[in-house]
């Protein structure tokens, strides 16, 4: 089960319209692909650090059922759970109303490499990548297989902004116009996009982790 939980958070993370909106304006600023691609090391080394930290602090051995380590990893799980449904309902209050765009968004073409990737850290949805890694908590971690897992995993929640670059690179004028498009959709369906992503991933770690305590 912990498998499955940790594939549909990756899909969930890759999903997340406000890290692809950012990162749509990093490939059309200045040097744009150059920015991406620095955007996508610092977003993947953040996937990496957490995914390393959480290995280090385990031992890469989960918690055996129904004790008190298991039950507080469950424990993390409902909390993140029940904050994504929090910021579910907070976003469906705030759909529908004008909103500034943030100010990093008027420097973009002034922005650094450096800086570039450091925003591929911050637009990290943390809500859910910290899900992860309570996740990761609950594998075995020793075999080839299940390194592998977390490296399928790394590569899903990268899945979109990479695809984004790769075309940015190889079909720089049709991606422009694709991108501009994917944005404008984005920006009018951003509110119902993080509701649904949100809820579903939050009534899932809830219901999961609850359903296990109270069978364990």
């Amino acid at each position: 089960m912990a498998v499955f939980d940790l594939i549909l958070i990756g899909v969930a993370v890759t999903l997340e319209p406000i890290p692809i909106t950012g990162f749509i304006l990093v490939l059309s600023s200045e040097r744009g692909p150059f920015k991406g691609a620095a955007f996508i090391l610092g977003w993947l080394l953040s996937l990496v650090v957490v995914m390393a930290g959480t290995i280090l602090v385990t031992g890469g051995k989960p918690s055996k059922p129904a004790t008190a380590p298991s039950t507080a990893v469950l424990v993390v799980k409902i909390a993140f759970g029940v904050l994504l449904i929090g910021i579910a309902f907070r976003q469906r209050g705030r759909a529908g109303k004008p909103r500034k765009p943030p100010t990093w968004m008027a420097k973009l073409d002034r922005l650094s490499m450096w800086a570039a990737g450091t925003l591929g850290i911050l637009l990290q949805p943390w809500v859910l990548v910290g899900a992860g890694a309570a996740t990761v908590s609950q594998l075995h971690i020793s075999s080839i297989e299940s390194y592998a897992l977390l490296i399928v995993f790394c590569l899903i929640c990268t899945a979109s902004i990479l695809a984004m670059e790769l075309y940015a690179v190889f079909s720089p004028e049709a991606s422009k116009q694709r991108l501009d498009g994917l944005r404008n959709w984005i920006n009018t369906h951003r509110d119902q996009a993080i509701v649904v992503l949100s809820l579903i991933i939050g009534f899932w770690l809830v219901g999961d982790s609850t359903y296990l305590i109270a069978s364990s």
